[in-house]
């Protein structure tokens, strides 16, 4: 048995298989649709998922709220109390403040537990790249890291996650304040298809727009092809708001261009897709 937990949070993404085989751990998060209050647990069904993004083509208002400080205390000391630390992946700082949070509730465990510790990781990432540092903390210590050497060896990936997305509906970003208002009227009168990346301080930031599906899909191939760095892993994350063409396509191009790859395709959690919308596409990577 390892002596610490890998825990992320329900904005991450990772498929079922590494998570359950692996014993990791999920922060639970809240979101609604419509009037209903959800509480997300990480890794939800193909059927939950398909509900919620037909509850927002219906017009469903979806918003999430932020982990206090005090939740994270308690969440972490069911295991603190059972001799286990924790190495905890949270949501980019640039999008929440859950990581300030966690570090928070981390300070106010010390005293209580002096002889385990929570190692919260700022990610600068959300959704499949939360996933793509958790694979690879599960095979560090796999292979025998202590939490100290799992955490240095995994923040040391942070700067080379890649994260592009296209979005369908403007109008989830104009919610966020993400795009102004009369950006988002134009784009969805004209069709047009911003594509986005997490940026270096784990921001949102437009970096290109297309018109329709197929032009937004090829551009975020092109950006595949231009940033792809095997020599840090050969996985890839495809992450999708329910549109299973598009993610479909797009993992085939990228398997027929780098033969061998692995590409986790897997429908996006409903905590970042509150914000996103139905019909998003996101290609994750670990980059040049």
């Amino acid at each position: 048995m390892y002596d610490y937990i890998i825990c992320m949070d329900a904005s991450g993404d990772i498929i079922k298989e590494a998570a359950s085989k692996n014993g990791i751990e999920f922060v639970p998060m809240e979101y609604s649709l419509g009037d209903e209050m959800r509480t997300s647990r990480g890794c939800e069904s193909e059927e939950l998922l398909k509900k919620f993004y037909d509850g927002q083509r219906n017009g469903d208002m979806t918003k999430t709220s932020q982990i206090s400080p005090y939740m994270y205390e308690e969440y972490f000391r069911q295991f603190l109390k059972n001799g286990k630390s924790i190495l905890y992946f949270c949501l980019s700082s640039g999008l929440s403040s859950t990581y300030q949070s966690s570090i928070l509730a981390a300070e106010n465990l010390k005293e209580e537990y002096p002889d385990v510790e929570v190692l919260p990781v700022d990610t600068l990432a959300a959704t499949g790249g939360i996933g793509l540092l958790v694979e690879k903390a599960i095979e560090n210590r796999t292979s025998g890291m202590d939490i100290h050497e799992n955490f240095e060896s995994v923040k040391a990936l942070v700067p080379y996650l890649r994260h592009f997305f296209m979005v369908q509906d403007l109008m989830y970003l104009k919610r966020g304040g993400r795009v102004s208002a009369a950006t988002a009227i134009v784009g969805s009168a004209l069709n047009i298809k911003p594509i986005l990346k997490i940026d270096e301080n784990g921001k949102l930031t437009t970096i290109d727009k297309k018109r329709g599906n197929k032009a937004a899909m090829s551009a975020l191939f092109a950006y595949f092809k231009e940033n792809y760095n095997p020599e840090l892993g050969n996985t890839i994350y495809i992450c999708d708001g329910d549109t299973p063409d598009l993610a479909e396509s797009l993992a085939t191009k990228v398997q027929e261009a780098v033969p061998g790859i692995i590409v986790r395709r897997m429908m996006l959690s409903p905590i970042i897709g509150a914000h996103t919308g139905p019909g998003m596409l996101s290609m994750i990577l670990l980059g040049k």
